[in-house]
């Protein structure tokens, strides 16, 4: 690790006047440290905002929930609200890491995780266009067993490793940034960017902008049919291979609206609304399953060796809509 400046903001005013480009916010330090360990992150000048107070989770006149970026992961999925309101959100943040560092990361800070790659987390590989734009992908040609089937480019193959955040791509939550022009609203479908030719911009902030919340509509017809489920190599503390964020409305036997965002696949987190246009007004029987899960792969490209997830991807989401729709 390198040598680095610090200081602690007081108030957003303080830690916005302190940004630059080579600076970094500091919450919780669950990503950004082991990235600054490895020499793959090196500010200059780190600026703590632990003491900003963006601490509360709250209701909405709308009837949705504003949740402050500074609120740990497991005080969010202990909350009152978030488990009556949304436990799919719920279910996913206890899915993600370990006890310890879920009381560490922030809500906001698990949005800004960087994508899951054995060659970018790794210094010692030279090939890494999101390391050192235009030195290449080695994980094209490399082991890229763990790597994206769905939205990649000839740039980079990785995937965007956050649990919570596939939740929040099918809650439609909008993050709240601030920075020195202002604010300004982004939706989660918004948020994260595919590679495309710039793989090293995992989000659309822009320099020195802030999250300060995430919002989350109204969501109570969604709310007791969801579920959250993660298919990873051990049963804890391990990234997913494949997750899948369902939820649904039913009406009778017919699905009036449905939610369906897949992890472990693609460089954000993917929302699959083919899949859900193609279930809304259908009745939730083995064919409509299947239609859904086909959809959810469509285009998929896997590389040598992760062809795997297309099956399995298929099949976690048609579990989870077996499990949530109640069907046998």
């Amino acid at each position: 690790m390198r040598a680095f400046d610090y200081t602690e903001a007081r108030s957003v005013d303080e830690a916005l006047a302190a940004i630059g480009p080579d600076a970094k916010f500091l919450a919780g330090g669950t990503n950004l440290v082991d990235l600054m360990k490895g020499d793959v992150e090196q500010p200059m000048k780190l600026i703590g905002i632990n003491s900003l107070k963006l601490t509360d989770i709250a209701p909405t006149a709308s009837g949705g929930v504003r949740i402050g970026a500074m609120v740990r992961n497991s005080d969010c999925a202990a909350h009152p609200l978030i488990r009556e309101r949304y436990p799919l959100l719920s279910q996913a943040l206890l899915a993600g890491a370990s006890p310890q560092l879920r009381n560490m990361a922030s809500m906001g800070g698990n949005l800004l995780q960087r994508t899951r790659c054995y060659y970018f987390y790794d210094a010692a590989f030279d090939r890494c266009n999101k390391r050192k734009p235009g030195s290449g992908c080695a994980a094209r040609e490399g082991f890229n067993r763990i790597h994206a089937i769905l939205g990649a480019s000839e740039q980079c193959v990785a995937t965007h490793p956050s649990d919570m955040a596939v939740a929040m791509a099918a809650l439609d939550a909008v993050v709240e940034v601030r920075g020195r022009d202002g604010e300004r609203r982004i939706p989660m479908a918004e948020f994260h960017r595919l590679p495309g030719d710039t793989p090293q911009r995992d989000t659309t902030l822009e320099p020195g902008e802030l999250i300060v919340a995430i919002e989350l509509p109204a969501a109570s017809g969604l709310a007791q049919r969801s579920q959250y489920l993660k298919v990873r190599d051990r049963a804890s503390y391990a990234f997913a291979l494949v997750s899948v964020a369902c939820a649904l409305e039913m009406d009778g036997g017919a699905v009036k609206d449905a939610r369906l965002a897949l992890g472990g696949v693609a460089h954000k987190p993917w929302r699959a609304l083919d899949a859900e246009r193609g279930l809304v007004g259908s009745k939730l029987d083995a064919a409509a399953i299947d239609r859904a899960a086909q959809a959810c792969v469509a285009g998929a490209q896997p590389l040598q060796d992760n062809a795997f997830k297309v099956e399995l991807a298929k099949r976690t989401v048609a579990r989870a809509l077996r499990t949530v729709g109640g069907v046998a």
